[in-house]
């Protein structure tokens, strides 16, 4: 459970910038504890938020965060979406008001302990799993955060939870303040968001700060097959001596003797360790929707954390069995003349595809691209040049990954997601697979990866028509 520290909002005149759904809970629950509420958001005016903010009594202003609107407050409240590192903050920070995420409440006003689950790829399947498994071993859970239900919606409650699972990006943790989750979870780490951090490094050691408060009584549980996952675990024992949570548990296809966790064989999930206080526990993955990888890893990451938490593991079970993935992460839309059609919308970084790929024996007819998020695409290259058939280009990143993977499979650029599907159902053989696996972000042409994702599935379903 969380502290009873950490910022008291009673009184203060606060800044809530970004008007989403993030920011309409944190400007609720900051009148809720007696503050003055005002808001700042980079967008146009539109006549409902207008109406909803002076309905609320909040002043507010639109079309970007000025100085003297954004600086005339005791603390800045962020929402998720909102970048962290605009020059406004840095220079309400050299006037010695904290610029902080939703994250930060939680030392003061959170009475529940918290799973909090980061990483570049896979948190939302492993929170939603998380929540299942407790909630089916009889568990009073509430699941939110980045997943799309804000902590401060929670605090407005009653807090009857025995556990909160939530998502957390990197950009929560960079304004987390004295955040500190008792079971904490890093599945891996691959380069994303490079338009928004310095370096590779600087989005690594963002990650990183989910455990950077833990406490000896607390549970780290990492990736132990992901190389910069271990290696930045590792140092931080070098930074901080002493510090190591009362368990860390890893997870993943290797283990080294007397590392306690979670060991991946085939379609199964072995936990293993003297943390279990009984014999290994075998948990089998075949005839799930949890058997192939990604999912096997997540899996074996949601598991340690429902064990972590005290639930039993036979009240485990039936959550494995009856859990169904979350929409646009290898979606399979349709089969159309022996060619699977997958939807992995949600695969907006290059790791994400490297997994994708992985996952499938190939030959993949992917269609790739949309707004450049500054990653490397030549690390696809051995996987591109093994298994993808062909690579269909579309977006503003069209031109940027084509360079990068030029001469190594055959490469289109096309004006449209219409046209890709067009194309790869014209080259794509009985065996194949198309998949839509983007490694970039979809806002050049759509609201979001799920609208891009819904479309390649009607797109697809009307190749039967």
């Amino acid at each position: 459970m969380q502290p009873t520290s950490g910022i008291d909002l009673a009184g203060k005149r606060v800044l809530v910038a970004g008007l989403g759904k993030s920011g309409r809970s944190a400007i609720r629950f900051c009148q809720a504890q007696g503050a003055l509420a005002c808001l700042s958001d980079s967008g146009p005016a539109t006549p409902e938020a207008s109406a909803w903010l002076e309905e609320m009594g909040v002043k507010y202003e639109f079309d970007g965060h000025r100085d003297r609107f954004c600086h005339a407050v005791d603390l800045i409240l962020l929402s998720p979406g909102v970048p962290h590192d605009l020059p406004v903050w840095e220079r309400a920070k050299d006037k010695a008001i904290p610029v902080l995420g939703e994250l930060a409440l939680a030392p003061r006003y959170l009475r529940t302990p918290v799973i909090a689950v980061t990483g570049t790829n896979g948190k939302t399947t492993v929170t939603t799993l998380i929540g299942d498994l407790l909630k089916g071993a009889g568990k009073e859970v509430f699941v939110g955060g980045n997943i799309g239900t804000p902590l401060t919606d929670y605090l407005m409650t009653g807090q009857t939870a025995e556990w909160l699972v939530l998502e957390v990006s990197s950009f929560q943790l960079d304004a987390a303040g004295d955040f500190r989750p008792e079971i904490g979870l890093l599945l891996n780490i691959s380069p994303d968001h490079l338009d928004r951090y310095p370096s590779y490094e600087d989005y690594a050691l963002a990650k990183f700060k989910l455990f950077a408060r833990q406490r000896m009584r607390d549970v780290s549980i990492i990736n132990r097959d992901d190389p910069d996952t271990r290696r930045l675990f590792t140092e931080a024992k070098g930074i901080r001596p002493g510090w190591e949570p009362r368990r860390c548990l890893s997870f993943g296809a290797l283990r080294q003797p007397g590392e306690d966790g979670a060991e991946i064989r085939d379609e199964t999930v072995r936990l293993t360790g003297g943390w279990l206080a009984g014999p290994e526990e075998i948990y089998d993955l075949r005839g799930t929707r949890l058997a192939s990888s990604p999912n096997r890893e997540n899996a074996a990451a949601a598991l340690l954390a429902a064990r972590a938490a005290g639930c039993q593991a036979e009240g485990l079970r039936p959550g494995l069995v009856d859990f169904r993935p979350l929409a646009h992460r290898m979606t399979e839309v349709a089969e159309i003349g022996g060619v699977r059609y997958i939807d992995d919308s949600k695969a907006t970084n290059i790791g994400a595809v490297a997994a994708a790929l992985a996952a499938l024996p190939g030959p993949v007819v992917l269609i790739a691209g949309g707004r450049d998020k500054g990653g490397d695409y030549q690390l696809l290259a051995s996987q591109v040049r093994a298994k993808v058939k062909a690579l269909l280009l579309i977006g503003e990143a069209r031109e940027r990954m084509a360079t990068a993977l030029k001469g190594l499979t055959r490469l289109e650029a096309l004006d449209s997601l219409a046209q890709a599907v067009a194309k790869a159902h014209e080259l794509a053989r009985p065996g194949e697979v198309v998949l839509l696996s983007p490694a970039c972000s979809s806002f050049d042409m759509f609201s979001g990866y799920a609208e891009r994702g819904e479309l390649f599935a009607r797109l697809v379903l009307g190749l039967k028509a």
